[in-house]
């Protein structure tokens, strides 16, 4: 799925408070809930497989949708012996989270509009102001500091787009910090918001200082 035109205008949509979903990028999922275990299946049963991750508004999954989301495809299926599932998402392509569509599932769904996230469906972005070196220093202190176990020989070999793209989704910042993340329009402005929130962790300061 190359061009938006081929992407579906409703989708279901699943909202976890600082889950964090990027183009081009895994994410694993624990799925027990039943409405969101029928979601799956119901996914399953599409040529797309898409599911819209989205940050509620308030923390709260009931609340309000953040009106960006991040589309991503299941490219991972297992069932654990007691009826759970374990996915993995891949993400497609940002989108903006419109009407929410009343229906006969027990899960949320909306309109979605892929329009201004075209490059999100490209090749891989890179970073051309990226310090690597400096970036991994303050990655050093800030997982030290969260006494994080990080595969750091995977990390420094890795593409600018799954470093940054990784440790976006990776990093305990709250809901409104991954959403500033998620909304980032290029790779080196999510770079830069990154290290700013990790600079920001470890001086021990708090959101309300922020603002």
């Amino acid at each position: 799925m190359k061009n938006s035109n081929d992407l579906p205008l409703t989708l279901p949509v699943f909202p976890l408070p600082g889950a964090l979903l990027l183009p081009r990028t895994p994410l694993p999922l624990h799925i027990f809930e039943p409405r969101y275990l029928q979601m799956v299946e119901d996914c399953m049963k599409t040529p797309e497989r898409l599911i819209v991750m989205a940050q509620p508004r308030g923390g709260a999954a009931g609340d309000r949708l953040n009106a960006i989301g991040c589309a991503g495809r299941l490219t991972g299926f297992n069932e654990t012996d007691d009826g759970r599932y374990m996915i993995t998402l891949t993400g497609i392509s940002r989108c903006r989270i419109g009407d929410e569509i009343d229906g006969f599932v027990p899960y949320r769904r909306a309109t979605v509009d892929w329009s201004g996230f075209e490059r999100d469906l490209g090749g891989a972005e890179h970073d051309k102001g990226m310090d690597r070196k400096a970036m991994l220093t303050l990655l050093r202190r800030y997982f030290a500091e969260e006494e994080f176990n990080v595969d750091w020989d995977g990390l420094a070999g890795a593409s600018d787009e799954v470093l940054i793209n990784s440790i976006s989704m990776l990093c305990p910042f709250d809901a409104e910090d991954k959403q500033a993340l998620l909304e980032a329009p290029s790779l080196s402005t999510r770079r830069e918001t990154l290290v700013t929130l990790m600079e920001f962790a470890l001086r021990g300061g708090t959101n309300e200082d922020m603002m």
